[in-house]
């Protein structure tokens, strides 16, 4: 059964933007992280919040600001190329390296 949305905390994870769901998890309850559905921005506070393919996520990350749109969700946290495919890079310098 294909999911149509998942956990923010998950989501990082699976796209190799964190090394654990733990440190996801504490990083989304610093405030860090902004959502946008169309032309409407919140800034995501709990890693229960729940993402869909086609939103767009805000985050500093290692002293730059990664801007990018959710493709798809994934089923497991893979190696870098599936992760690749999870998200396109709107603004930022490249993938994660974790």
């Amino acid at each position: 059964m294909s999911e149509t949305s998942v956990r923010i905390d998950v989501w990082l994870w699976r796209a190799r933007f964190m090394k654990t769901r733990g440190l996801a998890g504490a990083y989304v309850n610093k405030g860090r992280i902004r959502i946008g559905i169309g032309m409407h921005r919140r800034r995501v506070e709990k890693p229960s919040a729940l993402v869909r393919p086609g939103d767009c996520l805000i985050f500093p990350l290692r002293s730059r600001i990664v801007s990018l749109k959710i493709m798809a969700l994934g089923e497991r946290r893979g190696p870098p190329a599936e992760a690749r495919q999870l998200y396109e890079l709107i603004s930022g310098e490249g993938a994660p390296d974790v």
